[in-house]
């Protein structure tokens, strides 16, 4: 009998305390996400710097929210007092009902990480991954319970964003699914549901977008400019193509390109060169303050 098909695995309780594992871009926005809903969030990365500054991120994003909405800051802050930024697993894991992941796009990485919360939070915790292309089943399947692992593939920005794509895997149980699409629905979001096929829904259409348009610019077809500008204007959507790979972050775009070229060996996914370039020369995007175009410290693009 395998650890799936087990019937005597712990009963799932409601979520009230949730687990963010890595603070940086996705994991923020998740936690302020999760604490705006109300939730009690621990924000976890490797170190003390990184998870406040995480935590820093998220009371911005809080902050932006409340004067979007027209409510009072201090709505914001007191959501954002329900995170705690800590270093390391170790005790922060100890009592929690669900961990999201939200770690860099790298297989070897995930896998890492939910073998060790698997050691760590209780059997009862269901651990769910921010993955945007990689299978759950692969995530899931070194674990001694693969069963309780599930995908929620959240967007960024996650407090503006209303979707997140729901992916179960080869062995998640199907109460577990349900315990994490009741989640995304108390966080406002809608959910679609998706086979655990590299890219799901989302990101396979996303990557071809962006690869080519990445390939037209190589190629000199037309402008940086012209190619968003087009994007924007003639399919009504709200940022450009190379607008939106830095907002993702290019060497993610990379990332995830490399996962549906080994998934499906489809020239759809053959990553552009300039792609590649960039990330060598180390233009990631708004997170680097460079990528196709420039942003300035305190804001804005050129």
């Amino acid at each position: 009998m395998t650890a799936s098909s087990a019937t005597t695995e712990p009963p799932l309780g409601p979520v009230t305390r949730v687990l963010v594992v890595g603070a940086g871009i996705m994991g923020s926005g998740i936690a302020a996400q999760c604490a705006h809903a109300g939730f009690s969030v621990v924000l976890e990365d490797v170190s003390e710097e990184l998870a406040r500054k995480g935590l820093a991120n998220a009371t911005r994003a809080l902050e932006r929210l409340a004067e979007r909405e027209a409510r009072p800051v201090a709505l914001a802050r007191e959501a954002a007092a329900r995170i705690a930024p800590v270093a390391g697993l170790g005790a922060a894991a100890a009592d929690v009902d669900l961990a999201i992941e939200a770690a860099p796009e790298q297989l070897a990485i995930k896998r890492r990480l939910f073998a060790e919360l698997e050691r760590l939070v209780p059997s009862r915790t269901v651990l769910a991954s921010n993955t945007s292309s990689l299978p759950i089943t692969s995530i899931a399947q070194e674990l001694a319970d693969p069963g309780r692992v599930v995908g929620l593939h959240f967007f960024n920005p996650v407090l503006q964003m209303p979707l997140v794509e729901l992916i179960a895997g080869a062995h998640t149980r199907p109460e577990v699914t349900e315990l994490a699409r009741s989640f995304a629905a108390r966080l406002g979001k809608t959910v679609v549901t998706s086979q655990d096929s590299p890219g799901f829904v989302t990101t396979r259409a996303l990557a071809v977008l962006v690869n080519e348009a990445a390939w037209m610019l190589f190629e000199h077809v037309a402008s940086r400019d012209d190619i968003d500008a087009a994007y924007r204007l003639g399919f009504h959507h709200p940022m450009g193509p190379l607008e939106l790979v830095d907002l993702v972050g290019i060497d993610t775009a990379v990332a995830i390109l490399d996962v549906l070229w080994d998934g499906f060996r489809d020239s759809r996914y053959r990553t552009c060169p300039l792609l590649r370039t960039m990330v060598a020369a180390g233009k990631l995007g708004r997170k680097t303050g460079e990528g196709f175009y420039t942003y300035p410290a305190k804001g804005g693009r050129a």
